[in-house]
């Protein structure tokens, strides 16, 4: 379980969460939606302790992610798998050696034993026989997928979706969301993302969370956030340029 307890952070002069308070239920996906700049890669970004909050804590299977040593964060990052926006692969590495580099650094195995896990995860992301080739020689939607199976390879309790269908095409994008499910219910991953692309947060959120202002201003399943009656919230999941949120 991972829990937000009125959670503020400013940067600067910037207030950016205002006392955000979330709970995230273990085997759930949960999508967190709202502008963009609205903090939501920062609220990611203090779960995994690449951040420490202003004030409020966050807690992880009870612990306290703010109050732990260097050490006790490596250890908890083991726990976690993250695809982030732009899959972030190493252009100089393989596509194997991108899937492979949290086993080498954190597993002693041998070679063999890490190929077989690479090929594993490859084979869940729908690909097979790539592991040879670079980043460059990748389309979007691949290196997407590569960045999912480098997310996957520890066998996390919870992996971290940063915009998970940007920069994709809605083919591909449904894919990516379809793979996304398929994760989460075949490895029991407890997953939180966060995105601006509704029909992505539909397909996959077992409950949706907006932030707005700082705050949590809706939380409920993708049914009960599309009959919301709140103006804030309709303005935003029907993408509509005139409401209370304003354009810019």
């Amino acid at each position: 379980m991972i829990q937000l307890q009125d959670l503020y952070k400013s940067f600067r002069h910037q207030r950016v969460l205002e006392g955000v308070t979330l709970e995230i239920k273990t085997g759930e996906t949960m999508v967190i939606i709202g502008r963009s700049g609205c903090g939501k890669s920062v609220l990611l970004k203090h779960i995994i302790g690449l951040l420490r909050p202003d004030g409020g804590k966050v807690l992880v299977e009870g612990k306290d992610v703010g109050g732990l040593s260097p050490s006790g964060l490596k250890d908890l990052r083991k726990h976690f798998g993250m695809l982030f926006q732009g899959a972030a692969l190493f252009d100089s590495l393989t596509v194997g050696e991108n899937v492979a580099l949290a086993l080498r650094e954190h597993r002693q195995m041998g070679n063999g034993k890490v190929e077989e896990i690479v090929a594993r995860k490859l084979k869940m992301v729908g690909l097979q026989g790539v592991e040879s080739l670079k980043p460059a020689e990748l389309s979007g939607g691949m290196k997407k997928r590569v960045g999912l199976a480098r997310a996957i390879a520890m066998d996390p309790q919870y992996v971290l979706y940063d915009e998970p269908t940007t920069g994709l095409d809605p083919i591909m994008a449904d894919k990516i969301n379809e793979l996304i499910r398929q994760l989460q219910k075949g490895l029991s991953i407890t997953s939180v993302a966060v995105t601006h692309d509704m029909q992505s947060a539909y397909k996959i959120a077992d409950r949706i969370a907006m932030l707005y202002e700082g705050r949590i201003i809706f939380l409920g399943t993708p049914q009960e956030i599309q009959a919301s009656s709140s103006p804030i919230v309709q303005q935003f999941i029907r993408g509509e340029s005139s409401g209370p949120i304003e354009a810019g």
